[in-house]
C-alpha cells in the first residue's frame, strides 16, 4: 500500500474530483481527514472507505472558516505530529457572465474560497508538511481557463490564476525542502462543477473523477519529486513522457 500509515487532508471530500481522491488514498492506506460542508455526503464518504477497511476523519466545515482551519492544524499537531499529503480541491465556479455584471459578492465569493482558503490551509499546514518524510502538496487548478481568457468566465479564470500563481511561489519557497508542490490541471471532468459551467454537454463523453485518481496517486508518491510543476492529465492519460502543462 502505497501510502500505509500516512495522513492526508482532502478538501471539497464530499463529491467530484475530492470524493474520488479521498477514497483513493485510503485504498492505497492513507488515513483520510476530510473536509467539506456536506455532512450527508461525507457520511456516505465515510461508509465508502470503511467497507474496504479504510481509515477516514470527518470534518463538515466551510473552508473559508478560516479560524477553522487553524483549529485543523493545531489538531493534527496535537494527534499526529505531521501531515503528508494535503489535496487543495474544493473550489467554486462563480457566475458565467460579463465581468462588468458580476456581482461584487460572488467576486469576494471566487477570492475566498478560490484563493483564501487555500492560502490559510498552507499557513495552518506547512510546518505539518515540511515535516514529512516526503510531503505532498496538489492544488487543483484550471490552467486552460486561467491562461486563455475566455468571454464570460472573467471570475472564475482570474481566481484560478491567482491560485497559481500563489502556488507556484509556495513551491519555489519550499524547493530546499522534502516538501513538494503541484497544481493539477484536470481538463473537463465529468463533475457537478462542469455540469452547471456547460449545462449542454453530454457528460458521458467525459472521463471521470475516479480517471485522474492514478495521476493523483502519481503526483502524490515519495517517487515524483518535480515541484512547482502544472500536472496535465491529458497528457498523462495520453502516455505523453512530458506530462507538463
Amino acid at each position: 500500500m502505497m501510502f500505509k500509515d500516512k495522513l492526508a487532508v482532502v478538501t471539497g471530500a464530499s463529491r467530484g474530483i475530492g470524493y474520488a481522491t479521498s477514497v483513493a488514498l485510503a485504498r492505497e492506506g492513507a488515513h483520510v481527514i476530510a473536509i467539506a460542508r456536506t455532512v450527508g455526503s461525507l457520511e456516505a464518504l465515510d461508509d465508502d472507505i470503511k467497507e474496504f477497511g479504510g481509515r477516514c476523519t470527518l470534518v463538515p466545515l466551510d473552508i473559508t472558516d478560516y479560524d477553522a482551519l487553524d483549529r485543523l492544524g493545531e489538531h493534527i499537531v496535537n494527534e499526529h505530529g505531521v501531515l503528508d499529503i494535503l489535496i487543495g480541491n474544493a473550489a467554486i465556479l462563480g457566475d458565467i457572465t460579463p465581468i462588468s455584471h458580476l456581482k461584487p459578492k460572488v467576486w469576494s465569493q471566487l477570492l475566498d474560497l478560490n484563493v483564501t482558503a487555500n492560502y490559510r490551509l498552507i499557513r495552518s499546514l506547512d510546518p505539518l508538511l515540511r515535516a514529512a518524510e516526503n510531503g505532498r502538496a496538489v492544488f487543483v487548478g484550471s490552467s486552460n481557463i486561467a491562461r486563455n481568457p475566455q468571454h464570460f468566465w472573467g471570475g472564475y479564470a482570474m481566481s484560478k490564476a491567482a491560485l497559481e500563481c500563489m502556488v507556484k511561489t509556495y513551491a519555489l519557497e519550499v524547493e530546499k525542502s522534502n516538501l513538494r508542490v503541484n497544481i493539477l490541471n484536470p481538463g473537463a471532468i465529468r463533475t457537478a462543477m462542469r455540469a452547471r459551467a456547460v449545462p449542454g454537454e453530454d457528460p458521458l463523453t467525459l472521463d471521470t473523477p475516479k480517471d485522474l485518481t492514478p495521476l493523483i496517486l502519481k503526483i502524490c508518491s515519495p517517487d515524483f519529486q518535480d515541484n512547482g510543476k502544472i500536472v496535465d492529465y491529458r497528457k498523462f492519460k495520453n502516455g505523453d513522457k512530458n506530462i507538463f502543462f
